[in-house]
């Protein structure tokens, strides 16, 4: 009786259909992520290394999960937003602008608001994007300086971006002004303007733009030989309450100052509806100015002198920003510029 064939010990024989793309990296001597840029012709792959694993494609025989290809192109036109659960006029524009970014593009957009600002609350709020399947994600402070360096966009394996921090990130893509120049310029022209004592409201620190700020405050001052007077120096929160409690403890000084830089727009707001309340005249009395030029500022009263940062239009190059970091895997610090918008908030001191 004849016996059956059986295979030579140097032949392998697969099923297609239970060939994985790792095999078909391992055969080809690459990684996983090459192949899967073959196949879906993106990533920068060389002539060689593509040959060499289309050659391994069709030594295993495999067959791509048309199913599972699917579900990848629809999460890659997916992305997601991490901001603040207090909606401010700031997160207002950067919504907006997000938005308007993604329409263009015919992606979809979700927004996932956090209330906690800390590491485990971040990371939380971006896990939960990718659940609902985000592959790329935009981040405002304080989420992007909580979650630089965790490795946690790595390990998900979906690319980020910020809008509006104070300074460049090592492993997040950024899109800001450089607000340490803006600051010292918004310093130099109350200065100009003939103000010599002069407060500063800053941010807090866990905002990369709070520090940066102050010191462009100190380099105007230091520009114009004048001191920063300690006293006239006061950290809180970038909202209205913060800046009408900060208000009430500069302006009961017995030598108050007569101009008040804020590190918002919402500072600013609390500040002059404190210093009204108190009785005092703008900017006759007093010079206020703010940050951000949100829709708040032209129409407070009287009208705010402030740094503008194109809010929206950062946000919408954030996108392109983050669909870039999706397939080059590049890290791009881009600073835009700001403007320094005058109106009738300060006076000559």
């Amino acid at each position: 009786m004849e016996k059956p064939a059986t295979a030579s010990p140097a032949m392998t024989i697969r099923k297609p259909e239970g060939v994985t793309i790792r095999a078909v990296a391992e055969r080809a001597g690459v990684s996983a992520m090459t192949v899967s840029n073959v196949i879906n012709g993106t990533g920068k792959v060389g002539p060689v290394t593509r040959a060499t694993v289309l050659a391994a494609i069709e030594e295993l025989g495999y067959r791509p999960n048309i199913a599972a290809r699917r579900l990848a192109k629809a999460r890659a036109t997916t992305l997601g937003l991490v901001y603040s659960d207090r909606r401010t006029p700031f997160i207002d524009s950067v919504l907006l602008g997000a938005l308007r970014a993604t329409n263009a593009r015919g992606l979809q957009f979700i927004a996932q608001a956090e209330e906690g600002l800390t590491r485990e609350a971040a990371e939380a709020a971006v896990r939960a994007l990718v659940q609902s399947g985000a592959a790329a994600v935009l981040l405002v402070p304080p989420f992007a300086e909580l979650l630089s360096g965790s490795g946690l966009f790595e390990k998900l394996g979906v690319a980020a971006a910020a809008i509006a921090t104070g300074r460049g990130l090592p492993d997040i893509s950024t899109v800001r002004v450089d607000n340490r120049a803006a600051m010292a310029a918004m310093t130099a022209h109350v200065v100009d303007r003939g103000h010599r004592r002069i407060g500063f409201l800053a941010g807090p620190t866990s905002f990369s733009v709070a520090d940066e700020r102050l010191a462009g405050f100190r380099d105007g001052m230091a520009a114009n030989g004048l001191p920063v007077d300690p006293a006239l120096v006061i950290r809180g929160g970038f909202d209205p309450a913060s800046g009408a409690e900060a208000g009430r403890a500069l302006l009961s000084l017995p030598d108050r100052p007569t101009a008040i830089l804020c590190s918002s727009d919402d500072m600013a707001a609390g500040l002059i509806g404190e210093a009204h309340r108190m009785g005092l005249r703008l900017p006759q009395d007093l010079a206020v100015t703010g940050f951000d030029d949100t829709a708040i500022a032209a129409r407070l009263w009287p009208p705010l002198t402030v740094i503008r940062q194109p809010v929206g239009d950062m946000a919408f190059r954030a996108v392109e920003q983050v669909l870039a970091s999706l397939r080059s895997r590049q890290v791009e610090d881009r600073v835009v510029e700001f403007e320094l918008v005058t109106r009738e908030s300060v006076a000559r001191g």
